[in-house]
């Protein structure tokens, strides 16, 4: 089972969009700065996460998600969470 997730920084205007097979231990790392790629945008919140059965399904949900269609309704869901 993998997940793919997108987090939104507390401080900054910065969406992340990842996949994992564990998202806990992913969401943790982000936030503690060990993920050069989002060092600089802690902390985080998770503001989106959909389980896919394999691999390939998670990567190409996560290809969506980092679309230009897929951020944006990310960035609508980011809103309406504030």
């Amino acid at each position: 089972m993998f997940y793919v997730y997108a987090i939104s920084s507390f401080e900054k205007n910065y969406i992340y969009v990842g996949f994992t097979s564990n998202l806990d231990r992913r969401f943790e790392q982000h936030n503690s700065g060990k993920e050069k790629t989002t060092r600089n945008y802690r902390p985080f919140e998770i503001i989106f996460s959909e389980i896919c059965s394999s691999r390939t399904e998670a990567r190409t949900r996560e290809k969506y998600w980092k679309s230009g269609i897929g951020k944006e309704k990310l960035k609508d869901l980011r809103n309406k969470l504030k």
